[in-house]
C-alpha cells in the first residue's frame, strides 16, 4: 500500500494497528500515541484484535486506540491475520490503519547489543534472529499503510514525524506545569527543570514586622514586589520562561518544574514566585504553585 498522506486531526484513523521489527522503536512510538490521546494496548495478539475493537465501540469510547501487536502464532501467516483484521473493521465501520516500523539491519543489531536483550525470535545469533523475523514479517510491511523506517531517527525526531502524521496541532496533552519556591540552605528540589535565585533582592527577614509573614502575605509581597530590581527580574523571566514552555512541550516533556529560591525559602522566593504564576496565567499558561519552606523555621 505504501505510504499514506498526514491525516487531518479530525480524520486520524479510529484505530491504529501498530506492529513491525523487534527493535525498531514500536514502544516508542506507543508512548508518543498515548501522548496524544491514543488510548494504548501492548503485545496484543492479532487474534484478539476484533474482540477489542468491538469491545471498545459497544461501550462508546470516542478517543483512537492504537493496538501494538508484538507476538505471532506460528500457524497463522501474519500478513493474513492483519489483513483479515482490518477487512472485518472496515465493514464494521472502523477506520484503521497497519504502521510498521522498520531499521536496517546494523541498526537493530547495535540497538540490541545496547540493551542486552534476547531477540523475540531466539536462533543462535542476533542477525540471523532478525533474518528470520523480517522474513516472517515481508509480507505485513508490503501490505502496511505506512511504514516509519527508524534507523535514521533519534527518539525527538522519530516523535516528531508520528505527532506530524497522527496528531495534528494542539492535540498532543498539555505540559504540566509546576512552580515551586524553596530556600537553598535545605537543598535544591530534586525535580527543578530551571531555577532561579532571588537572593540579590532585599531580605524581609531582617524587617522585625515581616519576619514572621511569608511572601503569600500582601506587605511582605509588597516589600519584594515593589523593589526595582525585581521588575526589571521579572520582566527577563517571564520572557524566558514564554520563549523555554512551548520548547519543552516540543520535545515531549510532560511536566515542567521551575524552581525560585531564595536563602530560607520564606520571604523572597514565594513571592517572586506567586507573581511569576499569575503573570504567566495572564499569557494563558496553566501553573500550579507549591512553596515548599514556606512554613519551616
Amino acid at each position: 500500500m505504501g505510504e499514506i498522506p498526514p491525516p487531518a486531526p479530525e480524520q486520524r484513523p479510529e484505530l491504529l494497528l501498530l506492529t513491525g521489527m523487534s527493535g525498531a522503536g514500536r514502544g516508542s512510538v506507543a508512548r508518543v500515541l498515548e501522548d496524544l490521546s491514543y488510548r494504548v494496548i501492548d503485545n496484543l495478539p492479532p487474534a484478539m484484535i476484533l474482540e477489542v475493537a468491538s469491545t471498545d465501540q459497544r461501550l462508546g469510547q470516542t478517543a483512537p486506540l492504537a493496538l501494538v501487536i508484538r507476538s505471532w502464532d506460528p500457524a497463522v501467516n501474519p500478513e493474513f491475520a492483519i489483513r483479515r483484521a482490518v477487512q472485518r473493521l472496515e465493514g464494521s465501520g472502523i477506520s484503521a490503519a497497519v504502521v510498521f516500523l522498520d531499521a536496517d539491519e546494523q541498526v537493530l543489531v547495535r540497538r540490541y547489543e545496547e540493551t542486552r536483550r534476547p531477540h523475540p525470535e531466539g536462533g543462535d545469533t542476533l542477525p540471523g534472529a532478525i533474518a528470520a523475523e523480517r522474513e516472517l514479517l515481508s509480507g505485513l510491511r508490503s501490505a502496511s499503510d505506512l511504514i516509519i523506517d527508524t534507523s535514521d531517527f533519534n527518539i525527538h525526531q522519530l516523535r516528531e514525524r508520528v505527532v506530524a502524521r497522527f496528531g495534528g496541532e494542539g492535540k498532543a496533552r498539555p505540559m504540566h506545569i509546576s512552580m515551586v519556591s524553596f530556600g537553598f540552605k535545605n537543598g535544591l528540589p530534586r525535580d527543578a527543570d530551571v531555577v532561579f535565585d532571588v537572593r540579590f533582592l532585599p531580605n524581609p527577614h531582617w524587617n522585625p514586622e515581616l519576619r514572621p509573614r511569608t511572601g503569600t502575605d500582601p506587605e511582605v509581597a509588597g516589600f519584594v514586589l515593589e523593589n526595582p530590581d525585581t521588575e526589571g527580574f521579572l520582566g527577563r523571566v517571564l520572557e524566558l520562561l514564554l520563549f523555554l514552555a512551548p520548547r519543552y512541550r516540543a520535545e515531549g516533556k510532560a511536566y515542567l518544574t521551575i524552581a525560585v529560591g531564595c536563602t530560607g525559602g520564606r520571604h523572597r522566593s514565594v513571592a517572586v514566585a506567586e507573581e511569576v504564576s499569575r503573570r504567566l496565567a495572564h499569557h494563558g499558561v496553566e501553573v500550579s504553585v507549591f512553596h515548599r519552606d514556606a512554613r519551616s523555621g
